[in-house]
């Protein structure tokens, strides 16, 4: 087997750790201490985040989007081939190797979907970037992290808090869609969702597409016109 080729290495704000980038001929991984957050082989549920989202808002005009995570840039290539050419994609990554890598040895993998001149890059954390405006957002779609019981960063329990969520709620226009993935379900999160002012539906989602890989969850949190 190929062994794994380490690549390079950024420090996650607020002591969040070290995240490590590593290839293995045309996989890739990017990995916190022991862990794996993702991997190149494996964006069945990143796809279906976006997907899933911009369904939900397909028949508005100049939908402006909200993704808060670039990862390996899975989830806004996808939502970049749903959405029409009058839209426009926010990204919000704190960490700014991410980008980097995003634009160099990760860059083939979905596209170069930062080429795509919808796209805007916010190097900042996407809970500053929602404060910044109400009613700006027509979907927004969070895959930070491994969900609502954070990994990496232990601010980020403020962003699935109840707090976060109506700061969320707020940045959203009447009917917008707040998407979030998860590496699990969280009945906790889903009673705050609600107590936040949306309605929610659960989708269990595969990391290899409708029927492979590991089992995930996305919930699809609208809120009310």
């Amino acid at each position: 087997m190929i062994p794994w080729t380490f690549l390079d290495s950024a420090q996650a704000p607020g002591n969040g750790g070290e995240l490590r980038l590593y290839q293995r001929g045309a996989e890739f991984s990017i990995r916190i201490d022991k862990h794996e957050l993702m991997n190149s082989r494996h964006y069945g549920s990143e796809d279906a985040l976006a997907e899933l989202s911009c369904k939900r808002i397909a028949n508005r005009p100049h939908p402006r989007v909200l993704i808060g995570g670039l990862g390996m840039g899975f989830t806004l290539r996808a939502a970049l081939n749903s959405l029409s050419r009058e839209s426009s994609v926010v990204i919000a990554e704190l960490v700014p190797a991410v980008v980097v890598w995003n634009r160099g040895p990760l860059a083939e993998l979905a596209g170069n979907p930062l080429k795509d001149p919808r796209v805007i890059v916010k190097e900042n954390d996407v809970g500053e970037v929602m404060r910044e405006k109400q009613n700006a957002y027509d979907a927004i779609m969070l895959d930070v992290d491994n969900g609502p019981e954070g990994l990496t960063r232990k601010s980020n329990d403020l962003l699935y808090g109840l707090s976060g969520l109506k700061i969320a709620y707020d940045a959203l226009r009447p009917g917008g869609v707040l998407a979030v993935w998860s590496a699990g379900t969280n009945d906790a999160f889903v009673k705050r969702l609600r107590k936040a002012g949306f309605t929610v539906d659960e989708v269990p989602v595969r990391s290899r597409g409708a029927r492979g890989g590991a089992r995930y969850t996305v919930w699809l949190a609208q809120r009310g016109d």
